[in-house]
């Protein structure tokens, strides 16, 4: 929540990947983000678009947002992400960056970010799958992947929690999620050209893990730890 570099480092991606993939110039659109947190991805993209807008439902992150960072086209409020308080077709853009497995409806919260995406808009969407070796949060192989009461217990055995709150999705699931949405998959050329999208910090170009992940990107893409999605209304 606090790791100024590394959510830094994501919204240098979020940008990159939008601006590559806009028409209309980020400056001259709204932004809301869906599980913004502390406010320090929120304060990198308030410099590039017209206006930033994040929501938490956490008010102990939404508070530390408000006090370290003021802006006067950004604005944190708490928030739920099943229940947005914004009209329709309010925001150009949205994030929804590895929110969906931490709230207890997320098919709920995708028909809020459709309902207040404006028709033209995009919603960016990160998200973790299922099939993953390491689960971040907990920093444990394969709990995502073990079935539900044994995931509870692993991370209760290893002191890490007494429950294992977070429930993600497989490629399959998260393409269900979306259904309602023209989904583009950005993750490829993301692989493929890691400097560009600044994720060269995890995928050293030349690097066995970059080798692997074009791999696991170009034929197994159902394997991929996580994927960068962007969302669109159908015509």
């Amino acid at each position: 929540m606090y790791d100024l570099l590394g959510r830094e480092q994501k919204a240098r991606t979020m940008v990159a990947v939008l601006e590559n993939h806009l028409q209309s110039s980020l400056k001259e659109l709204s932004l809301l983000n869906v599980g913004g947190s502390t406010g320090i991805i929120d304060n990198y993209l308030s410099d590039h678009f017209l206006s930033v807008t994040s929501i938490d439902i956490d008010s102990t992150a939404i508070h530390y947002a408000q006090t370290h960072f003021r802006k006067g086209n950004l604005q944190f409020q708490v928030g739920d992400a099943l229940n947005l308080e914004f009209p329709d077709n309010s925001f150009d853009v949205l994030i929804c960056s590895q929110v969906y497995e931490h709230v207890p409806v997320p098919h709920k919260m995708m028909d809020e970010i459709f309902r207040v995406l404006t028709p033209n808009g995009v919603c960016y969407f990160a998200a973790g799958n299922r099939l993953m070796w390491n689960e971040p949060h907990y920093n444990l192989p394969l709990l995502s992947v073990v079935p539900r009461p044994l995931a509870h217990l692993y991370v209760k055995l290893t002191g890490k929690a007494q429950y294992y709150h977070e429930l993600h999705y497989t490629y399959w699931g998260l393409k269900s999620l979306t259904k309602r949405f023209i989904v583009q998959d950005v993750t490829p050329e993301m692989v493929l050209e890691p400097t560009k999208y600044h994720i060269d910090y995890m995928l050293r170009p030349g690097s066995t893990k970059a080798f692997v992940s074009k791999l696991i990107v170009q034929n197994l893409r159902w394997l991929c730890p996580g994927y960068i999605w962007l969302l669109k209304k159908p015509n």
